[in-house]
C-alpha cells in the first residue's frame, strides 16, 4: 500500500481558530489522516503530520497551503522561529511502497499548482531541489520574510523556482521531499539563550558539528532551547547528540531541563536511544510486542487480490483483448516514464531534463487513463452481452434488441479506439525518450514504443470486430477512418525508431 507522509509547517500558533481551520481543510480530503499537531506559542508556528495515498496527500497539502494563504498575513506575524511564508515549508516523505522519485514529482506538481493558482513564489529544497545551492532550507530562508520580500525581484539567488518574483502577505513557500527527519529540542535549565546559541553552533553540521544535525538557540517558555533537526537519525543518533549537548551545557555550568520531539518519530530512533542508555546491545525491533503482533497479523492476511493476468486467463469473455490492449499501452507508458526518471538528475543530460520532467507528467497521466481503460473495455463488452440477452419473442422486441446491440457495439468500438489514440501518444513519448534519454536505457525506451504499438494494434482489432456488420453506417465509416490513420502514424513511428536504434545504439 502506497503511503506518503507530509509534515507542513505553518506560521501560526497563537490563533487556534486559524490552526483549526487549516487542520479541518486537510482532514476533509479523502484517504488522508492527520496524525499529529504541535503548536509552539513562542515560535508562533504549528507543525502538522498527516499521511495517506500519494494523490490524497498531494491534494491535502495544496488545500492546507491555500487555507494558510487565505488566513495568515506575514506582515503581522512574529515568532522565535525563522520563516518566509504563511505555509512555510511543506516536505513529503516516502513511508511505504513509495520511492523518493515519486515524492519529488509530487513536490514539483504541487509547486507549479501553488504558483499558478495561488500566485505565490515557490522554492524547491532537499531531494526535490533544482539548484544545488538551494538544497538546504536554512539557505533559502535566510533573511526571512522581511529581507527576502525586499530582494526577491533583484537578487538572482532569490528568484523562485515557480511563481512571481514578488512576495505578498502570504510570503513564499518551500516545498520538497526528504527522508524522515526528527525535530528534536533540548531545553536547558537556564533562561540565558546565548548559551543555547553557543551549543547550537557546536552541535550543527554547518559549524563543524554532527554531520546530519541542524540547530539554533532560541527562548521558549522562559528556558533556553537548543532546537534541532536530525536529518539522518541513524548516522547522527539522538542519544549521542543529547550527550554532546549535555557535556557542552556543563561547560557553562548548566544542565538539561528536559527534551521534546516535535511531531512523530520513527520507532527505530527510539529503539536506538534505548539500546544506548540501557546498554541493550542485542535488542531488536521485533522484540517490541506491538510490532510482533502487527507483523503476525499482516503475514496472516495474505494477498486476496487476483492479478489482471489471472483474470484474463480465467476463460471468461471479459476482460479480453481490448483490456489487454490498454494494459500493454499502460506498460509502454511506464517504460517511457522509467527512462525519463533515469535521465533526470544526470549532469550529462542536463539540457533534456525539463523535457524529461514533462514526459514523466504526461506519461503518468496516460498510464492512469490506460489503466482505467482496462475496466472500461470489459464493461463495454458486457453491454453487448446484456443487449443480446434482450427478448426477441415479438417483432417489436426484436427491433429493440437489434438497436440495443448496435448501440452497444458502437460504444464497444469507441472505447478501444480511445485506447489506440492513447497508445499512439505513448509511442511518441517513448520514442522521444529513446532519442534524448539516458543512453543506458535506450532499449527500455524502445521496448516502451513496441509495447504501446502492440496495444494500439490490439485495440484497433477490437474496433474492427465490434463494427462488423455496420460498416456502411456513417458512424462506423468515421471510426474506421480514424483507426486507419492511427495505424499509419504508428507505422511511421516504428520506422523512425528502427533508424534511431541503428544510429544511436548501433543496433
Amino acid at each position: 500500500m502506497k503511503i506518503i507522509e507530509c509534515i507542513p509547517n505553518f506560521s501560526e500558533a497563537r490563533r487556534p481558530e486559524v490552526v483549526e481551520a487549516i487542520i479541518d481543510t486537510i482532514a476533509q480530503v479523502p484517504s488522508v489522516h492527520v496524525l499529529d499537531r504541535h503548536s509552539d506559542m513562542d515560535h508562533n508556528r504549528t507543525v502538522l503530520t498527516f499521511i495517506g495515498d500519494p494523490a490524497g496527500v498531494e491534494e491535502a497539502a495544496y488545500q492546507g497551503i491555500a487555507k494558510a494563504v487565505e488566513l495568515i498575513d506575514l506582515n503581522y506575524h512574529q515568532g522565535e522561529h525563522p520563516r518566509l511564508g504563511a505555509a512555510d515549508v511543506v516536505p513529503f516523505v516516502p513511508i511505504s511502497d513509495v520511492t523518493m522519485q515519486e515524492c519529488i514529482e509530487i513536490a514539483r506538481r504541487l509547486s507549479k499548482r501553488v504558483a499558478d493558482s495561488l500566485g505565490i513564489p515557490v522554492y524547491l529544497y532537499e531531494d526535490a531541489a533544482v539548484r544545488s545551492d538551494r538544497k538546504n532550507l536554512e539557505d533559502i530562508r535566510r533573511g526571512e520574510y522581511e529581507k527576502i520580500k525586499e530582494t526577491i525581484a533583484t537578487d538572482a539567488y532569490r528568484e523562485p523556482d515557480f511563481g512571481p518574483k514578488v512576495m505578498g502577505p502570504a510570503g513564499a513557500v518551500v516545498i520538497g521531499s526528504r527522508q524522515p527527519l526528527i525535530a528534536y529540542n533540548i531545553y536547558l535549565n537556564t533562561p540565558d539563550v546565548s548559551i543555547a546559541e553557543k551549543i547550537a553552533r557546536r552541535v550543527r553540521n554547518s559549524s563543524g558539528g554532527f554531520h546530519f544535525v541542524k540547530g539554533m538557540g532560541v527562548m521558549v517558555n522562559g528556558l533556553a532551547q537548543v532546537s534541532m533537526n536530525l536529518t539522518n537519525y541513524q548516522r547522527s543518533p539522538m542519544a549521542q547528540v543529547t550527550e554532546f549537548v549535555r557535556r557542552e551545557a556543563q561547560r557553562y555550568g548548566v544542565g538539561i531541563h528536559h527534551s521534546e520531539i516535535v511531531g512523530l518519530v520513527p520507532s527505530r530512533a527510539i529503539i536506538n536511544a534505548g539500546r544506548y542508555y540501557l546498554q541493550l546491545d542485542g535488542f531488536e525491533h521485533e522484540q517490541l510486542l506491538e510490532n510482533r503482533l502487527f507483523s503476525e497479523q499482516e503475514s496472516q492476511g495474505g494477498n486476496t487480490q487476483v492479478s489482471f493476468l489471472d483474470r484474463v486467463a480465467e476463460g471468461t469473455s471479459a476482460p479480453g483483448g481490448g483490456s489487454a490492449a490498454a494494459y500493454a499501452g499502460a506498460l509502454g507508458s511506464a517504460l517511457a516514464v522509467m527512462v525519463a526518471r533515469l535521465t533526470t538528475g544526470k549532469a550529462k543530460y542536463k539540457d533534456t531534463e525539463e523535457e524529461c520532467w514533462q514526459t514523466i507528467e504526461k506519461g503518468e497521466v496516460l498510464r492512469k487513463q490506460l489503466t482505467e481503460a482496462i475496466e472500461l473495455d470489459a464493461k463495454s463488452f458486457e453491454g453487448i452481452i446484456a443487449a443480446r440477452r434482450l427478448p426477441r419473442d415479438t417483432e417489436e422486441n426484436a427491433q429493440i434488441r437489434d438497436k440495443a446491440i448496435m448501440e452497444a457495439s458502437f460504444t464497444a468500438a469507441a472505447v478501444p479506439l480511445q485506447t489506440a489514440e492513447m497508445c499512439l501518444e505513448v509511442m511518441k513519448l517513448a520514442l522521444r525518450m529513446a532519442q534524448i534519454g539516458n543512453l543506458n536505457a535506450i532499449s527500455d525506451a524502445a521496448s516502451g514504443v513496441y509495447q504501446a504499438r502492440a496495444g494500439l494494434e490490439a485495440a484497433l482489432l477490437n474496433v474492427e470486430i465490434n463494427l462488423m456488420g455496420y460498416e456502411g453506417e456513417n458512424r462506423a465509416i468515421v471510426l474506421l477512418q480514424q483507426a486507419r490513420a492511427l495505424k499509419r502514424e504508428s507505422e511511421e513511428l516504428i520506422l523512425e525508431l528502427q533508424a534511431l536504434m541503428k544510429t544511436r545504439a548501433g543496433l
